[in-house]
């Protein structure tokens, strides 16, 4: 059976106006928001929000890797990684210190699959490696989103993920872990309660996903 292909509407950048409505919709629902050129402005800033010697762990993106941002906060060594600890532990006996360490980093970065017109965040993942932190003890989050994430509402958001996303990345699972990928969590930020705390860094460009 042949894999359908991704909608490519999908894949073009919103125009000004729609992440101008998202935007100031996110704003409105307690997020901050900063409407940047492209991905090297978003490496620059990320550099700037967060504080050298901060604890902070990466969400697995292709936004991150492809703007370098990955590489900044994991293999720089200004930060206080958290990924590459967590990937050299083991499993089998370092569970529970996993689980703590995942939870209370003092910042994740991250993106998201869609953001919606109306103000909302969606963020979907097969293993949870996309969902770090937020829900639990992290003190602060900041998504870096590209263009083409912008969608009116959460039903095309939510098409977006299963239409467009899920296939490349079951592409991507494929050829690095042998297994394809699944949308078993899905995680929707309607607002954001805690003044400061969630940053939506929202490109110009696509980038990702």
């Amino acid at each position: 059976m042949s894999t359908p292909m991704p909608d490519t509407t999908f894949a073009d950048p919103a125009p000004a106006q729609r992440l101008e409505r998202a935007a100031a919709a996110l704003t409105a629902h307690g997020f901050t928001v900063e409407v940047l050129d492209d991905a090297a402005a978003a490496r620059t800033r990320v550099n700037d929000l967060i504080p050298e010697g901060a604890s902070v762990l990466t969400g697995a993106s292709e936004t991150l890797r492809l703007s370098g941002i990955d590489a900044d906060i994991n293999g720089g060594g200004r930060y206080r990684a958290v990924r590459p600890r967590l990937l050299a532990m083991d499993r089998a006996t370092q569970m529970d210190e996993i689980r703590r360490l995942g939870a209370t980093p003092d910042v994740i970065v991250g993106s998201v699959h869609a953001v919606t017109e109306t103000g909302s965040l969606v963020i979907a993942s097969g293993s949870g490696s996309q969902l770090p932190g937020y829900a639990g003890g992290a003190a602060r989050a900041i998504w870096v989103v590209g263009a083409q994430k912008v969608v009116p509402d959460l039903p095309t958001a939510l098409r977006r993920v299963e239409d467009h996303c899920l296939p490349l990345e079951s592409a991507r699972t494929q050829a690095v872990h042998g297994w394809p990928s699944a949308i078993n969590r899905l995680l929707i930020l309607n607002a954001e309660h805690a003044p400061g705390r969630g940053t939506v860094l929202l490109l110009r460009e696509a980038i990702g996903f």
